[in-house]
């Protein structure tokens, strides 16, 4: 039986970028997505409305499979195979996790991601204090809104009309900060990407 990983606490480094509209929140995600590998793992948070699934449907297309992003809040899991008439053909797929009803990282383990993290790059929503355990490196995202989420009402899975209404909405135009920080051999050091945004972004 192969050792636990340790759980690596403290940040290697931080970077934050200054967003105005959806489609700059996009854009960050879409480069991102350019530079990610096989077995990467990103952690995601943010309050409801941050821009977690627009963020993470720029990944998608920055990686390169399929579209129809959505946050996967009942399903768990969804999986968009790469594309291989996409920017990337033989690129990983992506594997989208919401988090938010799990409450250990033992739930975590019970829906099998292990199989899939070597060959895909793997998102996980409300991930903090859940997926620490499953890789030695990660890059956690964190998305700020600039004005609260008040009056946002959690989604609800109407059983009777099939409905599934999403958590996050994630189409408004405000301003955001998106925070970056690197865990672990892997995110050694910042994406170059960042760093020029930044110095950009400054101008």
């Amino acid at each position: 039986m192969s050792e636990p990983l340790v759980e690596l606490s403290e940040p290697l480094w931080e970077r934050s970028l200054k967003v105005t509209t959806a489609e700059e929140t996009h854009a960050i995600g879409a480069a991102l997505g350019g530079v990610l590998e096989a077995g990467d793992l990103l952690v995601l948070t943010g309050e409801l409305g941050a821009g977690k699934t627009t963020f993470t449907q720029g990944l998608g297309e920055g990686l390169g499979v399929r579209t129809g992003i959505i946050s996967p809040t009942f399903v768990l899991v969804r999986i968009h195979p790469n594309l291989p008439d996409g920017p990337r053909p033989g690129g990983p797929d992506l594997v989208h996790v919401d988090a938010y009803r799990l409450e250990s990282a033992a739930e975590i383990d019970d829906i099998d991601l292990e199989n899939t993290m070597d060959t895909s790059v793997t998102v996980v929503e409300w991930g903090r204090d859940r997926v620490e355990h499953l890789s030695d490196s990660r890059l956690e995202v964190e998305l700020h809104r600039s004005v609260g989420g008040v009056g946002v009402v959690p989604a609800t899975n109407d059983a009777d009309s099939g409905t599934v209404l999403d958590f996050d909405t994630d189409d408004d135009d405000e301003p955001r900060t998106i925070v970056f920080r690197g865990f672990g051999p892997r995110w050694a050091e910042a994406p170059k990407l960042l760093e020029t945004t930044i110095s950009e972004g400054g101008n």
